[in-house]
């Protein structure tokens, strides 16, 4: 009876899609060095060099102090360089940062691959995009 109270409930269960996804996102990552947020925050950068951290703070729907953070870790870590003009800080990948996409690109194919294999590719890409897609709507 407990349960049927809890699966009526969108926040109690995002949390346990959210606690079951994290645990597997974090296992599959683990040879990166890196957390699935700071691999994927690195593939927006491989993909738009330069980009702003305002844009990033966009793509990833965190706060800019967030973001902040995010790019120091990297930035300490060697595999990322911030550039300022004016007021904006663009963010590159470093010659490390470079050589560590491969990696990271393997594990996000390897947590795809992990997914789907318990709900189906079909069913996997069309809960992905709903899931976002419902994020995107709850937030505005």
């Amino acid at each position: 009876m407990l349960e049927s109270y809890f699966q009526n409930c969108m926040f109690f269960a995002s949390n346990l899609l959210n606690r079951a996804i994290t645990k597997m996102a974090e296992e599959e990552f683990k040879p990166t060095g890196l957390s699935p947020t700071y691999a994927f925050m690195m593939m927006a950068v491989q993909e738009q060099p330069g980009i702003t951290q305002k844009e990033l703070g966009k793509a990833l729907h965190v706060t800019p102090s967030t973001i902040t953070r995010f790019i120091e870790k990297l930035a300490y870590k060697g595999l990322v360089i911030t550039r300022s003009e004016g007021k904006m800080s663009r963010v590159e990948l470093t010659t490390l940062g470079i050589e560590r996409m491969e990696v990271i690109r393997e594990a996000w194919k390897s947590l795809f691959r992990r997914y789907v294999a318990i709900l189906g590719k079909e069913e996997g890409r069309n809960m992905t995009k709903m899931l976002y897609d419902l994020g995107k709507q709850l937030e505005d």
